[in-house]
């Protein structure tokens, strides 16, 4: 299980949920709930998984139903980073039956969401347990859940690779091109940033060489095959870490970790995952 965090506590989580309570509102109420639910009918609800997975983002049911009920409860049945199976009751929910109603779709959106986004990452990890590659998050995040599809990735397995622009330097194609080339970049970064680890995308050998003999700590080693990622892990001889990136999936993480790679950057984790399939029913209700 990851570490406890504070991300579901912050005010930026909060203002997220409220936007996104907004929205679904439209300005407005839940026209169809108030209408055909009596104002103070409490009642119990339950996330139910419709097939297996992992939890990630549950504790966020709580805040997007306490801006609605204050006095709702949310009990979490799965913590974090824990595997379920079809059918498991994720969390239990009682409160206003409005209130419940008029979250429904915002809190299953963010749970299927991170929970997809966490299973996801669990597939990834368990594709290269027999290795020494560690698999990691990107910054192609859906824009404001950055930081939320980042502890998702945790609670997966997944290692995040840097969270914004100013948490690390990763010298790129373009930073390349116009700093004029890669020796260039490297001792521009080195002059600025210290002691700093500062990582090169290479596309080939040829890089990957040049790259070395600037004081890259880290390769980034850009759309190469698992062959030629081979021959660069033996370039390297560990005198720099190696990571892959560049469209892996899971059909061919397997055959990128066999080549000897420490880190394995995947863009899907989070840019193109399917979320899981949870539900919302009433259990009970009550004057």
């Amino acid at each position: 299980m990851p570490p406890k965090t504070k991300v579901y506590e912050s005010p930026e989580t909060r203002a997220l949920v409220l936007r996104a309570l907004e929205e679904d509102l439209g300005g407005g109420q839940d026209i169809t709930t108030a209408l055909t639910v009596p104002a103070g009918l409490k009642a119990r609800a339950q996330l139910l998984a419709r097939e297996a997975g992992v939890s990630a983002g549950l504790p966020l049911l709580a805040m997007v139903f306490s801006l609605l009920d204050p006095r709702s409860r949310v009990k979490v049945k799965q913590g974090e980073g824990t595997a379920f199976k079809a059918g498991a009751v994720l969390a239990e929910v009682e409160g206003s039956c409005q209130a419940l109603l008029t979250g429904e779709r915002v809190a299953l959106n963010l749970a299927q969401r991170l929970c997809g986004v966490a299973s996801t990452t669990r597939a990834y990890v368990e594709a290269v347990r027999f290795s020494k590659a560690r698999i990691m998050d990107t910054r192609k995040t859906t824009p404001g859940l950055r930081a939320l599809e980042k502890r998702a990735v945790a609670c997966g397995g997944g290692l995040s690779h840097r969270a914004s622009l100013s948490a690390a330097v990763l010298i790129k194609d373009n930073h390349i091109a116009a700093a004029g080339g890669v020796a260039k970049a490297v001792a521009q970064a080195r002059q600025y940033l210290g002691g700093l680890p500062v990582e090169v995308e290479v596309e080939n050998l040829v890089q990957a060489e040049e790259a070395m003999h600037a004081g890259a700590d880290i390769l980034l080693l850009d759309n190469m095959s698992p062959a030629l990622m081979r021959q660069a892990v033996l370039l390297v001889r560990g005198r720099a870490l190696t990571e892959a990136s560049g469209g892996i999936t899971l059909e061919t993480v397997a055959a990128v970790a066999r080549s000897g790679v420490d880190r394995i950057s995947v863009g899907a984790l989070t840019h193109s995952v399917r979320a899981l399939d949870i539900s919302m029913e009433i259990v009970k209700t009550w004057s």
